[in-house]
C-alpha cells in the first residue's frame, strides 16, 4: 500500500462517497440493532437518507479543494439530516468542515485536528449528550487520533477505524438497554461503517472485501430487547428545515425549544436552520419556526405508534422494524428532494425519450438542466410513463421499509402512468399497496403526496388516508398559464381548448385542472401582473369562501422570478400561508414550454 501524505478535494470526495456507500449497504442491519433512544428500527434508514444527500450532492462535484468538498458535504448532510443520528452526524461534519475552510489540501495532523473540531461542534450543540452512543464513539476516536504521530493518512484512518471499533464495542457497558439486547449502538455502528468505507478506498480495496461485513437481514437475530410498556415522555418526533436571511442563532432557538420537549438538536448553517425535537405540540413548533423564515420541510411522527409497530415486529427478539405506512409517488409530483428525503417518499421516475436515449425524469437530468436545454433546442424529447415493472420494483422497495404502501399517482386523465401503477398492483397481489389517483399533476399532485406522508406519520390507516385525499382533492385544484401554445397543443392534453388557444394572439391563457384532472381553459389576460391577478381571481372563485387551512404551490418552467411576485400577492390575500415552490420537472416542462408557471392550492377544511 502506497503512503498518502496529503488529502486534496478529489481524494476526499471519492473517500467520502466510498464511506457513504458503505453506510447505505448497512441500512437494514443498522435498523435491526436500533434499540436506543427509541426501539423503532429506523436508525439505518435515517442515516442512509442523510448520507445519500451527501452522495447526491457530491456526484457532480469536481472541486479539488478539500475545504470546499468538506463544506459541500456538510451542507448536504444538514439539508438531508434525518433522526437523532443524522442530525448528530451533520453537526460533526459541519465542525469538521469549518476547521478546513480555505484549505486546498491537508496532512495527517490537519485531519486529526479537524476531527476534534467536529466532535467539539457536536458536543456544543447537544443539551445532554448520552454516552454509549455515536457521540461517545466520535469523541473517543478523536481523542485516540490526537495521540498518534503518524504522517501517513491511510495509516491514520486505519488507526482511527480500529479506535472507533473498540469504542463501539464498549457502548453496551455504558447503556444498559444495549447490553440487555446484546447489541452495540446503531448510530455508533453507522459511524464505524462510514470509516470502514473511507479506509477501504484509501487502501484500494472494494467494499465487498470488508472482513467485518455483517450477515444479511433474515439470519438469526443478535439479541432480545424488552420494549417499554410506556413510551417516553413526549409523543411526536418532530423535524423541520427553515431557510432565511435573518435566522437567529442555534443557541437562541434551542433555548426556546427546550421549553416544549426534549431530544432537542438545532443546526444553523448560513441561511439554513435544521431542528429536531421530541414534543407533544408539533404545530406550536412549526408556528414558531414559520416566524423565523421559510418553513421548507416539517414532519411529526407518532412515537407511540412506532413502539407498537416495534413490538409487533419483534415478539421476543429484535427484528427489522418497518413503518406502518410508506408513501410512493411518481416524479410528476414536482416535490423538492428536501421534502422527499424528509418524509422518506419513494419516487418512480417518469421517462424522457430522445431518439434512442432514455432519461429518467429528475434523475438523469435535473429540472434546471432541462430548462436550459429547452431554451437552446428546437426539438425536445418525448415523454413516456414508467412501465408496470418499474412501479413493481418501487412497491417492493417501499414495502421493505413499510408494513403497507400508499401510491399517490399522476392523474389518470393526463397520462397512462396511473394505468401502469394499477397494472403493477395486479401483478403482485400479495404486496400491500393502496392506489390513489391524484387527479392532478405538478404541485397539486405533490401537495396531496405530502399530505399522505403527514397522515401516514400520524399512523392513520391506509384506507382512511386514501379517503381523506379524495375529500381534499374535491376542494383543491391548480391553475396555470403558458407563454407559447405549441408545446401544450402538441401534448393533446387540453380538453375543448384548441380553438380557444389558437385565437389568443398576444393574450396569455389561464388554464385549470378540473375536478376530474382534465385541463380546461378558464380565461385570458395580457401582461404578467394582469395574468397573475386573473389567475388568483380564478383560484379564489374556485375555492369559494376563504378557507381556514390552505396550502399553495408555485411551479415554473425557467422563470424563477415569478415565485416572489406570486408569493407576495398570495400573502396579501391570505396572510402568512405555507407556500411550496419548485421548478417543473422535465416531463411536466416539455408539455408546457419555457415561460409557463402554475399555482396549486390544497384546501384541508371540512365541507
Amino acid at each position: 500500500m502506497n503512503k498518502i501524505t496529503y488529502l486534496d478535494g478529489s481524494r476526499w470526495h471519492r473517500a467520502l462517497i466510498a464511506g457513504t456507500n458503505n453506510v447505505l449497504s448497512r441500512q437494514d442491519y443498522l435498523n435491526k440493532i436500533n434499540v436506543f433512544p427509541v426501539p423503532d428500527g429506523d436508525t439505518g434508514t435515517n442515516l442512509a437518507l442523510t448520507v445519500q444527500a451527501i452522495t447526491d450532492h457530491l456526484k457532480d462535484s469536481r472541486d479539488r479543494s478539500v475545504g470546499i468538498v468538506a463544506s459541500e458535504a456538510a451542507r448536504a448532510a444538514v439539508l438531508g439530516a434525518r433522526g437523532n443520528c443524522g442530525m448528530m452526524l451533520s453537526q460533526f461534519l459541519l465542525g469538521f468542515a469549518r476547521n478546513l475552510e480555505g484549505r486546498d489540501r491537508i496532512n495527517a495532523r490537519d485531519f486529526g485536528t479537524a476531527l476534534g473540531a467536529g466532535v467539539e461542534n457536536l458536543y456544543g450543540s447537544l443539551e445532554d449528550p448520552v454516552e454509549g452512543t455515536i457521540v461517545t464513539v466520535m469523541r473517543e476516536t478523536a481523542d485516540a487520533v490526537s495521540q498518534t504521530e503518524t504522517r501517513d493518512i491511510a495509516t491514520l484512518i486505519e488507526f482511527m477505524l480500529e479506535s472507533a471499533r473498540r469504542s463501539l464495542d464498549r457502548t453496551p457497558d455504558l447503556l444498559p438497554v444495549l447490553k440487555s439486547a446484546g447489541v452495540v449502538d446503531a448510530g455508533g455502528k453507522g459511524f464505524v461503517s462510514l470509516l470502514e468505507g473511507v479506509s477501504l478506498f484509501l487502501r484500494g480495496e472494494p467494499l465487498s472485501q470488508n472482513p467485518r461485513a455483517e450477515s444479511p437481514v433474515g439470519t438469526p437475530v443478535l439479541g432480545a430487547v424488552e420494549y417499554p410498556d410506556k413510551v417516553e415522555q413526549y409523543r411526536f418526533c418532530t423535524e423541520a428545515l427553515v431557510r432565511g436571511d435573518k435566522l437567529p442563532t442555534q443557541d437562541r432557538v434551542r433555548g426556546h425549544l427546550r421549553e416544549h420537549g426534549d431530544s432537542v438538536i438545532v443546526i444553523r448553517s448560513e441561511d439554513v436552520l435544521k431542528v429536531h425535537i421530541h414534543t407533544d405540540v408539533p404545530e406550536d413548533i412549526f408556528s414558531y419556526l414559520r416566524a423565523l423564515g421559510t418553513l421548507v420541510t416539517h414532519k411529526a411522527e407518532d412515537m407511540r405508534v412506532q413502539h407498537e409497530v416495534a413490538a409487533r415486529a419483534s415478539g421476543t427478539h429484535l427484528s427489522l422494524v418497518r413503518r406502518p405506512v410508506g408513501i410512493l409517488t411518481d416524479s410528476g409530483c414536482d416535490l423538492s428532494k428536501e421534502i422527499i428525503r424528509a418524509h422518506g417518499i419513494e419516487v418512480v421516475p417518469l421517462m424522457l425519450m430522445d431518439g434512442e436515449k432514455a432519461y429518467r425524469d429528475g434523475v438523469d437530468v435535473t429540472p434546471e438542466e432541462f430548462h436550459e436545454m429547452m431554451a437552446s433546442q428546437d426539438t425536445l424529447p418525448t415523454t413516456s410513463q414508467p412501465s408496470p415493472g418499474t412501479f413493481l420494483e418501487g412497491y417492493q422497495r417501499a414495502a421493505q421499509d413499510s408494513e403497507q404502501v400508499i401510491a399517490v399517482v399522476l392523474s389518470s386523465s393526463l397520462s397512462g402512468t396511473f394505468a401502469s401503477a394499477e397494472s403493477a398492483v395486479a401483478e403482485a397481489p400479495n404486496l400491500p399497496v393502496h392506489l390513489a389517483d391524484s387527479l392532478g399533476t405538478s404541485l397539486l399532485h405533490g401537495l396531496l403526496v405530502l399530505k399522505a406522508a403527514e397522515l401516514a406519520e400520524l399512523a392513520m390507516p391506509p384506507a382512511e388516508i386514501v379517503s381523506e385525499l379524495t375529500r381534499i382533492r374535491s376542494r383543491s385544484g391548480m391553475l396555470f398559464t403558458v407563454d407559447t401554445f405549441d408545446r401544450i397543443l402538441a401534448s393533446g392534453r387540453v380538453g375543448k381548448g384548441k380553438a380557444f388557444l389558437g385565437t389568443l394572439l398576444n393574450l396569455k391563457p389561464i388554464l385549470c385542472l378540473d375536478r376530474q384532472g382534465t385541463v380546461l381553459p378558464r380565461g385570458k389576460a395580457i401582461g404578467r401582473k394582469r395574468v397573475i391577478r386573473a389567475l388568483l381571481d380564478a383560484m379564489q372563485e374556485d375555492m369559494g369562501s376563504v378557507p381556514q387551512t390552505v396550502r399553495f404551490g408555485i411551479v415554473h418552467v425557467g422563470i424563477p422570478e415569478i415565485i416572489p411576485e406570486v408569493s407576495e400577492m398570495l400573502v396579501e390575500r391570505y396572510g402568512e400561508v405555507e407556500i411550496l415552490t419548485a421548478p417543473a420537472t422535465p416531463v411536466i416542462s416539455t408539455h408546457l414550454g419555457i415561460g409557463a408557471w402554475g399555482l396549486a392550492y390544497m384546501v384541508e377544511d371540512s365541507p
